[in-house]
């Protein structure tokens, strides 16, 4: 018995001590990173980071996009993959909220995938297609009861912050606008930008392109207060919608079972990255800000976004099969 407890201790500490010789020579060889859908908030995002990253780390960092389900690939993707640091996930809500929406989804967010480190926060922005005559958010809501049921909205990646806010937005509005789902954010703008649909609310970076073009009209932010991420653009609250709010974090993971001191070295890493002036400034620019947190601060990040939605989610009865 006691020969046993010694080899159980003694394999234990190997572990740790293999964990921490891997975490020294991290990383050998390039870095896949798997991510949404090109062209949304959270691949800009990731693809302004991994320059710096891959120099910081001494490897190249490879976006694989993956956005197929509403993140559900590609956070199945990475769970099955080497707990060894070299594939990892960068994605925002729909990774942690799918599980709370479809009920076919069986793996567990904080579980099966080992928070890194955060990435960004953003806000959405209101836009709809420049044929629609409402100036502002009030007069979209009156337009919009006034025709119950004909107007459209370009919904996003099932959990996205632009399915979610646009799902919040209809209900505390109380008006009935057909959700009209496309692949991914890209795709919906796209559509929006064509006519085939009214409105939306994507994350800023992904829409202020469009609205400096005149291709779409912004009406407001999700935020609480005006963001610089959107210039002169009121909030929702302020214009016709009063307490509306809602942003988004995107996050890094990698598989559960990933030894501690990879995740610290990449989050170090990541950290010193997002403290640089020129990526903090191409991330406002692309209409994000920057966030540092620890992966514990990660976890708990995602843990309080889990817990507001999910009364969102229930309130609305919005769970799919």
């Amino acid at each position: 018995m006691h020969n046993f407890k010694t080899s159980i201790f003694v394999m234990a500490i190997g572990m740790v001590l293999n964990g921490v010789a891997s975490a020294q020579t991290y990383p050998t060889r390039p870095i896949r990173v798997i991510g949404p859908t090109v062209g949304g908030g959270v691949d800009v995002n990731a693809r302004i980071v991994a320059p710096y990253l891959s120099a910081a780390l001494g490897q190249q960092i490879v976006i694989e996009n993956k956005g197929g389900a509403g993140g559900i690939l590609a956070a199945e993707t990475v769970i099955r993959a080497q707990p060894d640091g070299y594939t990892l996930l960068v994605y925002g809500p729909p990774v942690w909220i799918n599980p709370l929406i479809k009920r076919g989804v069986t793996y567990d967010p904080l579980k099966d995938l080992r928070p890194i480190g955060l990435l960004a926060r953003a806000a959405n922005l209101l836009v709809v297609h420049p044929s629609v005559p409402a100036k502002n958010v009030g007069e979209l809501i009156a337009l919009a009861k006034a025709k119950p049921g004909q107007m459209f909205d370009a919904g996003s990646d099932t959990g996205s912050s632009a399915h979610l806010g646009a799902e919040l937005f209809k209900s505390m509005a109380n008006v009935s606008i057909v959700r009209v789902p496309y692949k991914g954010v890209g795709a919906g703008i796209t559509a929006l930008v064509s006519g085939e649909v009214h409105m939306m609310l994507p994350a800023i970076s992904a829409a202020m392109p469009h609205v400096k073009n005149g291709r779409l009209r912004a009406l407001g932010v999700s935020s609480l207060s005006p963001t610089p991420l959107a210039p002169g653009v009121p909030t929702i609250a302020a214009t016709g919608l009063p307490g509306f709010t809602t942003e988004s974090a995107n996050a890094y993971f990698a598989p559960a079972g990933t030894p501690a001191a990879i995740v610290a070295k990449f989050n170090e890493e990541l950290a010193r990255v997002l403290k640089i002036p020129e990526v903090r400034e191409k991330l406002i620019a692309g209409g994000s800000e920057a966030i540092i947190g620890t992966p514990q601060e990660t976890s708990e990040t995602i843990r309080q976004e889990m817990i507001k939605w999910g009364k969102v989610i229930k309130e609305l009865g919005m769970q799919e099969d």
